[in-house]
């Protein structure tokens, strides 16, 4: 369930409502492409700015569109504990395979706070836990000892980790503290080949989103103990990593799935806007050197 390229899905909008065809082809496409999980409802798919009903909904339509051909792990986080358990009770009810729960942003809880929300969560439901720590979005820092202590309370629900802190010497502080049971993913696609090297077992990507053939290709060669075709691989990707963030995300990349298919819109969601000139053109040129324009 946690390994290999699994996109963090974008939500496609049209006039403003989630695009629900175009959702369908999505998880076809990246499906057919070689992921091999999808993550509903996280940052790239637009969670914040997602009422709760269309939160819902999209998970369900992703859980429903996989058709069980992969798993479907569902971002269920909040800054509030009860509606953070709600997501979580909604996405097991709607057949998700795991939830993605990122730490509870804005609050700036305490490390005593981070083990109280999320053995609070890990109680409450029977689906795995992937907690997700991105300080640089939530301010607060889900710490190597408050990991490996919420691994040991809860082996059987909080079994995985993505860590977008940006810090790779973590991936073997957690295997030491928390020991092999805990299943380590990258969060920052940059970062995500050196991880493997390190022992992660996958990344939860922006880039598959747009490239999800290669980033598949790029962890089949890392499964099969390839470094020299992974980093090949990784060579060729790093442009893309790169232009995705060239604006603030998720505009860059629906900007690029727009220009490889005619069915999604770049559309997004205030305060996110259209990503800028600049953006767009390394976009082009990213997508150009891998070869997907026509």
């Amino acid at each position: 369930m946690f390994s290999g390229s699994i996109p963090a899905l974008v939500t496609p909008f049209r006039d403003g409502a989630v695009d629900e065809n175009a959702l369908r082809r999505l998880v076809d496409w990246q499906i057919e492409s070689g992921s091999a999980a999808l993550v509903a409802c996280g940052t790239t798919g637009e969670a914040s700015t997602l009422d709760n009903q269309e939160h819902h909904r999209v998970i369900g339509l992703v859980v429903e569109f996989a058709q069980g051909r992969v798993p479907v792990i569902a971002g269920c986080g909040s800054n509030d504990t009860r509606t953070a358990l709600w997501h979580l009770e909604e996405a097991q009810k709607l057949g998700a395979s795991a939830a993605l729960c990122v730490a509870p942003y804005y609050n700036r809880p305490s490390q005593a706070g981070l083990l109280a929300h999320f053995s609070t969560m890990a109680k409450a439901c029977d689906l795995p836990i992937m907690l997700y720590n991105v300080p640089g979005r939530t301010v607060t820092d889900l710490l190597p000892e408050t990991v490996a202590e919420l691994h040991r309370r809860h082996p059987d629900r909080i079994v995985s980790l993505k860590d977008a802190s940006g810090d790779l010497t973590r991936v073997v502080t957690h295997r030491l503290l928390a020991g092999g049971g805990l299943c380590q993913l990258s969060g920052d696609d940059p970062l995500a080949l050196a991880g493997r090297v390190l022992g992660q077992t996958g990344c939860v990507s922006v880039t598959a989103n747009v490239a999800p053939a290669l980033s598949a290709a790029l962890h089949a060669a890392c499964d099969a103990g390839d470094w020299t075709l992974a980093g090949s691989l990784n060579d060729r990707l790093f442009p893309l990593h790169r232009a995705l963030f060239a604006d603030a995300s998720p505009a860059p990349t629906k900007y690029a799935l727009a220009r490889l298919h005619p069915w999604l819109t770049e559309e997004v969601r205030l305060p996110i806007v259209p990503c800028s000139d600049g953006a767009r053109a390394a976009v082009d040129a990213a997508l150009a050197g891998l070869e997907l324009l026509d």
